[in-house]
């Protein structure tokens, strides 16, 4: 389900646009912010894996597009508005995400590979870098900086890891398996590599 930009002059707007979702004044009447809140308490929670940009140079078209290369990566554009958001985050324990939540912010729920997504955010954000930055956000809910998003970006997908390793072991299927768990055995340890590698440029 994807939403629409909006907000002040100058912000993408398109129709359509969720309550709660968008960047404009403070129009919202208090059971439509608790609705809001309560939904994105709700993909906070469910949700280990979130980026945060600002849009605010796309334009309409841009920012569709931007949404249709995400949703091949299996991730979702939606547009927030911050104090709504801050609120869900405190609520969830998301506290990491609060530092991003200023100015216009859209954010990507991940719900595949968050090296694909971020290979995704990273290069329309080089096509369009007076357009789209992205600002950091969160990954397995730890905070995953700016200058992260990049490196997690460089790292490989899930694909690229199983063609490496299958292409390395001739082993039963069930061998595959369980070496593959043992590779990528969850998403802290494209965490873990991006902080690795960002220990070794501040050593260099």
């Amino acid at each position: 389900m994807a939403t629409s930009a909006g907000g002040p002059a100058g912000v993408p707007s398109a129709p359509a646009r969720p309550r709660g979702q968008d960047d404009g004044g403070d129009t919202l009447r208090r059971d439509e912010k608790a609705e809001a809140i309560a939904s994105l308490t709700e993909r906070l929670t469910a949700s280990d894996t979130v980026f945060a940009t600002d849009f605010r140079g796309l334009t309409v078209k841009q920012l569709a597009e931007l949404r249709n290369r995400l949703r091949d990566a299996d991730t979702e554009y939606t547009v927030v508005k911050n104090t709504l958001a801050r609120r869900a985050a405190s609520e969830t324990g998301r506290e990491a995400l609060l530092p991003y939540l200023d100015g216009p912010t859209g954010l990507l729920w991940v719900g595949g590979d968050p090296a694909v997504a971020a290979k995704v955010l990273d290069t329309f954000a080089s096509e369009h870098p007076d357009g789209l930055r992205i600002k950091g956000g969160l990954l397995e809910g730890e905070d995953l900086p700016e200058a992260d998003v990049a490196r997690l970006a460089k790292l490989p997908s899930r694909e690229q890891l199983l063609g490496q390793l299958a292409g390395g072991i001739a082993a039963p299927l069930t061998g595959l398996a369980g070496g593959l768990n043992n590779l990528i055995g969850g998403l802290a340890r494209s965490l873990g590599a991006v902080h690795a590698q960002r220990a070794d440029e501040q050593a260099a």
